[in-house]
Formats: structure tokens, sequence, C-alpha cells
């Protein structure tokens, strides 16, 4: 039954045009690379250099996992992109932190700054009741308790149930766990060729 599933999975991507021509294999490794690497959540503000600006791999929190995951397995470096994007735009960003003028060193570190930019790059899926497959390579968005924003990468691997696994870090390190439906969905991304292209282009 387990092989049947990782069949249909395979075929639901192989049948996907919007991923036709990425590789969301390679978004996968790179996340599930940080695991048994990245061991500690650090929320702490950190001055980093720029571009390209990184926390120690020891350490990091959820939206790390994702821009390292870009960085490494695609090369897109989301530190640079929200920061043009934002400087471009910084209207169509969320207010809820009282900045007049972006930061380098955490815009691209807050998730709901990167939900913005994942739907401004037309990357973001509409959240509806009916079945929606999960694909290796989205991005999907939570609330966890205490209104805290989350964000992980969905993995090529299935849990028990056949729910795809997440690729995350939501308080213990990089992990690959089945927390798909455990909490509250706001938002699902899928980084289309174009969308990627529009990243690209950001980053450059």
């Amino acid at each position: 039954m387990r092989g049947m599933r990782q069949i249909v999975l395979a075929l639901l991507l192989l049948a996907t045009p919007a991923l036709s021509g990425v590789e969301p294999s390679r978004l996968t490794e790179a996340a599930r690379s940080q695991v048994g690497v990245t061991v500690t959540y650090d929320p702490a503000y950190i001055s980093l250099d720029f571009p390209g600006g990184d926390l120690p791999r020891d350490r990091g929190v959820c939206t790390d996992v994702v821009i390292r995951a870009l960085r490494d397995g695609w090369g897109i470096d989301l530190q640079l992109a929200v920061n043009r994007d934002m400087k471009a735009n910084f209207s169509a960003y969320p207010s809820l932190w009282g900045l007049t003028k972006t930061d380098r060193n955490i815009d691209h570190r807050r998730v709901p700054n990167l939900q913005t930019l994942l739907t401004r790059i037309g990357a973001d899926l509409p959240l509806t009741d009916a079945p929606t497959p999960y694909l290796p390579g989205d991005i999907v968005t939570w609330t966890l308790p205490g209104n805290l924003a989350h964000i992980g990468i969905v993995s090529d691997r299935l849990g028990e149930n056949g729910t795809p696994l997440i690729l995350h870090n939501i308080g213990a390190g990089a992990q690959e766990e089945d927390i798909l439906f455990t909490y509250p969905m706001t938002g699902h991304y899928r980084l289309s060729v174009e969308a990627v292209e529009r990243l690209k282009s950001l980053a450059q």
C-alpha cells in the first residue's frame, strides 16, 4: 500500500504542468540535508552579510529552512529577492513590525513577508475544502498556538497514513515530520517555472 501511494505521488508530480521543468527533488533534498545539521531553534536578531547572509548552520528558525533550501537547491537568494521587492513595493508588505524601511537582516526571515513575496510572484494556490495534492517542493504556512506564523516545505516522503511529510524547524532544529494537517493552514504555494524565474530575476 505504501508503494502504491508513492507511485500516485510520483504520477501527480509528473502530471502537474506548473512543475514541468522544475526540480522539486533538489529543493526537498536541500531541505533534508539540514536535518541533523540545524539542531537549534534560534530566533535572535543577527546582523547578516548581504547578499547571501546566513546564521551559523547549526541554528535558525522555520524560515531559515526555506531560505537555505532555495539557496542550496536552486541558487536563489531569498534575502536579496525579498529586499529588492520590498524596496520597490514597500507598502505591499505587512506593517506588523512598525518598520519604515527595509531591514536586510530580518525581512526575509519573517513568514508574512515570505507569504507576500510568494503571492506576488504568482506561487499561491487557493485554500479550499476540496482535496488538494501537496506535492514535493510545495511551501506551506500555518498558524501555531499563540498566533505564531510557521512555514515548511513538503517532502517527497510520506507518513504512515500516506500524508506528505514536512521539512521544517518548529523548535528543535530542522526535522522531517508528519504535521501537514496538525495546525490551521494559512497558505499553500507552488514554485512553478514562471514563479522560479521571477524569483531568480529578483535575486540576481
